[in-house]
Formats: C-alpha cells, sequence, structure tokens
C-alpha cells in the first residue's frame, strides 16, 4: 500500500511581481548625463584640499599571476593580492581609482610575471597614468617548491608565502624589498641539555625583509630561493611533505644534532644575509610554536648594511 502524500502544486507569481513583492520599484525618470563627457568629475576638482597624502589607491585586490623560480617547478601560476598607491598633492581632490585595475588588466593579457623587471615597469608606467610624482605596488602570493625526502627521495611539494614591494619616484627612483616567510623545525638546546633521554621541539616560523639593491639582477640569483635557503639551512631540520621512515629517523637525528633557540635562528639567519651583496637592509623574526609551552616564542634582529646600524 502506498501512503505517499501528495499536495497541490504552489502557484507562484511571474518573476516580475516576484521582485515587486520583495521591494523592486520601476526606474524613476532620468535626468543626469549618460555621456562621459558631459559627466562630473570629481576626482578631478581642484581647490586647496589641507593636506598631502601620503597613499591612495586600492587593496586587497586578488588576480592570477605567473612566477618563475629557479626551484622546480620553474614556472607556476598562483594567486597574488595586489596594493596599488600613488601620494595624492593638496590641490587634487582625489585619484582615479579604474586606473589601477585598468592597468592591471592591460599587464594580464601579456601574461603579468612577477619578476622585478615587469614590476618596475608597472610601478613607472602608473605613476604616469595616474600623472603622480610617484607609484607603489605590493603583491603578496604563495611561491611553491618541490622537496625531496632525504633518504627515499619521494618529492612533494612545500611551499612559502613570499611579498615584492616596489615604489617608484620620478626624481629619487626605485626602492625594492622583498620578504619570505617559511616554516622550518627547532629544537630546544636547553630540553636537550638537561633531559636524559629527548628533546621537545617546535614548528618555527621566519619571516625574512630585505631591501635590495637598485642593480641587483634576478636572471642571476632567485631572491626567493636564496630567502628560503637563508632560513632552512639555519635551523634545526627542514620540513618535508613526505617522510618515510627511514626518512624520519634521519630528519629527527638532524635536528637533535642541530639544536636552536629562536634566538639563534634569526643571528644566523642574519649572518647569511649580512654576507649576500646585493641586501642592503634586513630584518629577521622568528616565531616558535611551543610543545611543552602554552605561549610561543619570538625574536627579532633588524640591521642596516649602508649604515652599519641596528
Amino acid at each position: 500500500m502506498d501512503n505517499t502524500q501528495t499536495f497541490p502544486k504552489k502557484k507562484l507569481p511571474n518573476k516580475e511581481q516576484r521582485h515587486k513583492l520583495f521591494g523592486s520599484v520601476m526606474p524613476v525618470p532620468r535626468t543626469k548625463p549618460v555621456d562621459k563627457v558631459h559627466m562630473a568629475d570629481l576626482q578631478n576638482t581642484k581647490k586647496d584640499f589641507l593636506f598631502d597624502l601620503d597613499a591612495v589607491g586600492i587593496t586587497k585586490v586578488k588576480h592570477p599571476i605567473t612566477i618563475y623560480s629557479s626551484l622546480t617547478p620553474a614556472k607556476q601560476t598562483t594567486i597574488g593580492e595586489f596594493t596599488f598607491t600613488s601620494s595624492l598633492k593638496q590641490s587634487n581632490k582625489g585619484t582615479n581609482m579604474s586606473r589601477f585595475t585598468e592597468q592591471l588588466a592591460n599587464y594580464h593579457a601579456n601574461g603579468f610575471a612577477m619578476d622585478l623587471h615587469t614590476l618596475k615597469s608597472f610601478t613607472k608606467e602608473l605613476a604616469e597614468r595616474l600623472d603622480q610624482q610617484d607609484a607603489s605596488l605590493k603583491v603578496s602570493f604563495p611561491w611553491f617548491y618541490e622537496r625531496h625526502a632525504p633518504d627515499t627521495r619521494l618529492a612533494g611539494m612545500n611551499h612559502a608565502n613570499a611579498t615584492i614591494s616596489i615604489n617608484y619616484d620620478r626624481q629619487l627612483g626605485y626602492q625594492l624589498a622583498v620578504s619570505l616567510a617559511a616554516s622550518i623545525t627547532t629544537l630546544c638546546p636547553c630540553s636537550k641539555e638537561i633531559s636524559e633521554y629527548s628533546a621537545h621541539n617546535q614548528r618555527g616560523n621566519v619571516k625574512i625583509e630585505v631591501s635590495l639593491s637598485e642593480d641587483y639582477d634576478e636572471s642571476l640569483s632567485d631572491w626567493k630561493a636564496i630567502l628560503l635557503e637563508a632560513a632552512e639551512s639555519n635551523a634545526s631540520a627542514r620540513l618535508h611533505p613526505i617522510l618515510k621512515r627511514t626518512d624520519e629517523k634521519m630528519v629527527t637525528e638532524q635536528a637533535y644534532e642541530n639544536p636552536r633557540f629562536v634566538e639563534d635562528v634569526v643571528r644566523l639567519v642574519a649572518a647569511d644575509l649580512y654576507e649576500l651583496p646585493f641586501i642592503t637592509k634586513f630584518k629577521v623574526s622568528c616565531r616558535n610554536e611551543e610543545s611543552i609551552h602554552m605561549h610561543d616564542a619570538i625574536a627579532t634582529v633588524s640591521y642596516d648594511k649602508e649604515n652599519e646600524t641596528y
């Protein structure tokens, strides 16, 4: 016996009636110009607007980008998050926001690669397009690289977060800065020293921020790979996407043989950066996610190589 109940089919009003039901109204008579030449352009108003602005623009702009790398994969596509700005004179009410995204679309049409030469051209052209003294670009993106297990050589993909900042000024030229945030393993020297056996370890999060000399040639060296090596080579051990038992043994023993406080990590990384001639300033920070404490441990070091100052 079929006990399925049937209900009468609901009769809905048509779509126009439904829209009216939920608040839609008829358009009012149009009185304002529809041609661009007759529209008011408030952004280009010229008066005394009290102050110059350091920066005005748009941020949190997500867009597909292309990355080239000295590590495998040599070419990859990912999503970049952009900030575009320029300064604004006291005499100008506003900037032309649409020109930022218009130029982004133009560069994307030709394949927007995240190399410094292309980004320098972008900022210079942006300043000219905006008719301003300067322009700035900042883009952050995940960068993937292949990592082999130490014994089995099984390969997987690791990633770090990279950022490029470029400022262009018609009189001062370019200022180039890059940063890389990568994860490492650290093993506590104190725990190793006081314990009869074993030692606790933690995930370390290293961030390296550097200013590049204007003559830095990206075609000769990949800053992403160099900063990654500075972080990982000074850790207790590197992180791996794939580890079999023989690999895990090697990584665990390597960490035990290379204990590092958070203070040790930033000083060792700083020493590597100090020796790189194309880096003019740097800041290194590390945050260890402690495994036996409720808190994290942090350390930071900054240095200006040109003035030999902290």
